[in-house]
């Protein structure tokens, strides 16, 4: 791709050049005339990781950025492959990307490749709310209108190819975990029947937010200081809501009493071990899964306060709601991370 004495292009031209040849994302058919020479060029997919992941400049210089992960082909595995062997392996960044990879060079998919390590090396977050159901409905009206919250927690998450338990590949799924979500969403608490449970996964910075003036300055996110409150944070033009999930009141309770969906492919409950059940809500579209830990608050002073506020006849029992896990497709992450343009939902 560079000829002799060429400079290494900045990171924005070479996420250019991709958007110019990523027509196959989302497709599961593809038909021949859809699919440039160069878009099925392993080569040219090479050149650009090595290129973007490897050689570039802002990869030098990122810390955070020494774990590359590569994706093995279709042929050679299967994504469900009965012998065990996972569907990529991963490399602590080195100098030289053909040494890096070894005998394993002619096992990659540099296109699945790229784009995995694109989402890899982008920076999250996730927003959980409590909101008013009028609130919800209002913004039907006008998507532009600022969602107001009861309560909220704003927290930093990462995308990773394996589930939870990091033996587990997600892959093709791309996993966001929350590994203390009990300590974090403790206080995420449904204790009205108006009540909604929002979660929201926002894209902010790094690998899918090349700056054009060849800095890494495009957001300021990834240079925060610890012990920054995020709910704070300003961002300017980065942010892009990637799943956006709103369920109420009573079709959490009603899952939960029950145990099983109500609502087809919105929700749906699974028992675990004590009184926590696990509820499953899918995004937009049925695109991606959002995994909550659900459990009915027991302490006296938390149903006085929703039988306070509560004007139904039932029984109110206020439900502790803590964000386990979010679930996308890699396409779906990748293709937003290229071509969405629309606003972020604000919350």
């Amino acid at each position: 791709m560079l000829g002799v004495g060429e400079e290494t292009p900045s990171r924005f031209d070479l996420l250019s050049m991709v958007k110019k040849h990523s027509n196959l994302l989302g497709k599961t058919v593809v038909e021949e005339e859809d699919a440039s020479d160069v878009e099925m060029d392993g080569q040219f997919w090479h050149d650009v990781f090595d290129l973007y992941f490897v050689r570039g400049k802002e990869s030098k210089r990122r810390q955070d950025d020494d774990l590359l992960f590569f994706v093995r082909k279709w042929r050679e595995h299967g994504f469900n492959d009965k012998n065990g062997v996972a569907p990529y392996f991963v490399r602590r960044w080195a100098l030289e990307l053909d040494k890096l990879v070894g005998e394993s060079f002619s096992e990659v998919d540099w296109r699945r490749s790229f784009y995995l390590n694109m989402i890899a090396h982008t920076s999250y977050s996730v927003t959980v709310a409590i909101c008013s159901q009028q609130v919800l409905r209002n913004r039907q009206v006008g998507q532009d209108t600022p969602l107001s919250s009861i309560y909220k927690i704003v927290k930093t998450v990462y995308a990773s190819p394996s589930r939870e338990v990091e033996t587990t590949p997600a892959y093709p799924d791309i996993c966001f975990a929350i590994d203390d979500f009990d300590s974090t969403f403790d206080a995420v608490v449904l204790t009205d029947t108006d009540l909604c449970y929002c979660v929201l996964l926002n894209a902010l910075d790094g690998a899918g937010f090349p700056s054009e003036t060849d800095t890494n300055d495009s957001c300021s996110s990834n240079k925060l200081p610890l012990g920054v409150d995020t709910n704070s944070m300003r961002i300017k033009n980065c942010k892009l809501t990637l799943f956006s999930g709103f369920v109420s009141y009573q079709m959490v309770r009603d899952a939960y009493d029950d145990g099983h969906s109500r609502f087809g492919s919105l929700l749906s409950v699974g028992h675990s071990s004590g009184k926590t059940d696990r509820l499953y809500m899918k995004g937009p579209g049925g695109l991606g899964e959002v995994e909550v830990a659900v459990s009915g608050v027991t302490a006296k002073h938390a149903y006085a306060a929703a039988a306070a506020t509560s004007t139904s006849d039932e029984e109110m029992i206020p439900l502790k709601c803590c964000l386990m896990s979010i679930t996308l497709p890699w396409e779906h992450i990748a293709h937003d991370l290229l071509f969405k343009r629309s606003p972020p939902v604000n919350l």
